[in-house]
């Protein structure tokens, strides 16, 4: 872990921005709707507080853990049907650093190293997006959401209850309808971000393993014939791979390990 990697402006600013969204929602969405005194304020203070903590610490996790390493005796099992049905064995190997790579592993020029399962290099955690922070970076992508668009409805419900009051403050109604824009728009990208992600759990691919089955899929349909990736073993299997086979733990931010290690994964009988 390397706390360094928060001191960077991106993951300096979406922090600004949670502090931010958090402020606004208990201390004037909420405050000027039912009152942050009233059983009703309390409750829902206590709900966004706990998303807003949850969401903190799923960015701590994404920020901190390494998202996976090639070890340094790793090499190539000739026999394994992986590695059989792959291209070449001189394709397994890192451009870079002309090392052998496992499955699913890539470059990251960024990090200036291979990343077990890469998904992306996410410039908002200053990290790799991978095997061991992968289900971090969903969860907080989900709760992120979550938050943002009950911080909307609460705005909302705060402009309806006093519009009339609003209509002779410029500057306040200025603010408000400024904070609306602005919590549709992250609940939009975050909610798009979100079905994105869930989209590629459910077909067990990461970012880039989308982008290079698009020729694929092309192929296989100009030949009259079905595409499907080489790790889809089905929805739920496809799910318990990157959340864990516990469903109680599904939104737990922490990494479940399963009996994949990262270097070998369960393949479609199709492929």
């Amino acid at each position: 872990m390397s706390c360094r990697r928060f001191f960077s402006i991106p993951v300096l600013s979406v922090i600004l921005v949670m502090g931010f969204v958090y402020y606004v929602t208990l201390f004037v969405f909420i405050d000027d709707w039912v009152g942050l005194q009233s059983s009703a304020g309390k409750l829902n203070a206590l709900l966004f507080s706990f998303l807003a903590s949850l969401c903190l610490f799923s960015l701590s996790i994404c920020v901190l853990v390494d998202p996976g390493r090639v070890p340094a005796s790793y090499a190539p099992d000739v026999e394994d049907s992986s590695w059989s049905n792959s291209n070449a064995t001189e394709t397994r190997k890192c451009d870079k650093y002309f090392a052998y790579k496992p499955l699913r592993t890539h470059h990251c020029r960024v990090c200036r190293r291979c990343v077990l399962k890469m998904d992306h290099h996410c410039l908002w955690i200053n990290n790799c997006v991978g095997y061991a922070n992968y289900k971090a970076f969903f969860i907080l992508v989900f709760y992120a959401t979550v938050a943002s668009i009950y911080s909307t409805v609460l705005l909302v419900c705060c402009a309806f209850k006093n519009g009339d009051s609003y209509a002779g403050n410029v500057p306040l109604k200025t603010f408000i309808i400024s904070c609306g824009i602005f919590m549709i728009g992250l609940s939009i990208t975050l909610g798009t971000l979100l079905c994105w992600h869930i989209y590629l759990i459910a077909h067990n691919m990461t970012t880039i393993e989308h982008y290079d089955s698009k020729r694929a899929s092309w192929l296989a349909r100009k030949s009259g014939q079905s595409f499907r990736h080489q790790f889809d073993i089905g929805v739920y299997k496809n799910i318990t791979s990157v959340l864990g086979p516990n469903m109680i733990k599904w939104l737990c931010p922490t990494f479940t390990r399963n009996p994949e290690d990262g270097i070998s994964f369960s393949a479609s009988r199709d492929s």
